[in-house]
Order: C-alpha cells, then sequence, then structure tokens
C-alpha cells in the first residue's frame, strides 16, 4: 500500500492521497490503507496516536462547521463524498485566516492539525464521514468555531439552495474577526 502525503497550504494541514485496490475475494468490494503511523511520521506528518473514532453520517446538503477542537484528527469519507474546508483561525499563526477546500471522498483523505477549524457538507445522498482524534471530546466544553459563511474565510460551499441545512450551533459561530476580539 502506497499513501501519498503532502503538506498542504496551511501549517498542519497534510493532505492524502489513498491507494484503493479492488478485492479480488470479494467481487465489487476494495480495500485502502488510511492510516500508517510510520508513513505518517516519515512523510513529515506530527506524531498522532488517536484515542477516539468518531463517524458523522450527513444527508446531501448538511453544512457541519467550522469547528476547531484542541486536538489533532484524520479525515476520511467511508462513503460518499463531502466538500472540506479547513481554515487557520489559530491568531499569531504563520498562515492564520488561509483557507483550503477540496473534495473528500474514498481516495483521498486529510489530516487537520491541533486548532484549525474544519467543517464539511455532504455532497452525495448519504456521506460518511470518519475521523480519528489524539485526544478525547468533553461534553460541555467549549471549543472555538467560525461562522460558516465567514466573509473573510470566503469558502465558496457548492449547495447554498433549500438542501443546505444547518444545526442553530453552527448558525450562532461567530466571525473570524469577532473570534479573534477585532
Amino acid at each position: 500500500m502506497t499513501l501519498l502525503i503532502e503538506p498542504g497550504p496551511i501549517d498542519g494541514l497534510y493532505l492524502i492521497e489513498l491507494d484503493v485496490h479492488a478485492d479480488d475475494e470479494r467481487p465489487g468490494g476494495s480495500f485502502r490503507e488510511v492510516f500508517h503511523a510510520e508513513a505518517f511520521t516519515a512523510r513529515g506528518v506530527p506524531s498522532f496516536a488517536p484515542v477516539q473514532w468518531n463517524i458523522s453520517e450527513s444527508t446531501q446538503g448538511t453544512l457541519r462547521g467550522l469547528h476547531a477542537e484542541p486536538w489533532s484528527k484524520l479525515v476520511h469519507v467511508a462513503a460518499g463524498s463531502v466538500f472540506a474546508a479547513v481554515a487557520d483561525i489559530r491568531a499569531g499563526s504563520a498562515t492564520a485566516g488561509r483557507t483550503w477546500t477540496g473534495v473528500l471522498d474514498r481516495t483521498r483523505a486529510v489530516f487537520v492539525g491541533d486548532g484549525l477549524a474544519n467543517a464539511f457538507q455532504a455532497l452525495s445522498d448519504v456521506a460518511v464521514y470518519a475521523y480519528l482524534v489524539d485526544s478525547h471530546w468533553t461534553r460541555g466544553a467549549a471549543y472555538p468555531a467560525v461562522a460558516w459563511d465567514d466573509p473573510d474565510l470566503a469558502v465558496a460551499w457548492p449547495i447554498t439552495d433549500h438542501r443546505l441545512a444547518l444545526s442553530s450551533k453552527d448558525r450562532a459561530n461567530p466571525t473570524l474577526r469577532e473570534l479573534w476580539g477585532g
């Protein structure tokens, strides 16, 4: 198996191309390796010791984020496809305010470093968004988040018609300027 890993345009973001193989033993099936600790560190990804595995299932148009938790995250879309966005909301970072977007599916994953905000919007009828994290989520904790439609981040979400679905929490997120107190 070969993982093609390259640094993204934001400090702490890595883009991962997955090698998907047809499964000869099960016609119509496939196999892919998504995480390999030695391969990751050999290609410059920070040491990553996952402690929790989360899966979010969303229907087409559902948008979740932009959330910035205090942990690193390996994101892989196990089924379907999503439009993903990652923003550097760390004040003082060399890439602060920069945004990356792209489509994730079974052939592409991302490693999102600690403190980066990430979001996704389901493009397929159903998308299975799976992610490993290196710290535990805590009920009731306040984690930074930024408005999905922040004009400074200028994410061009592909679905903005009647299919767009947002939680009330995500609708209330501050802009990056508000988060930074400006």
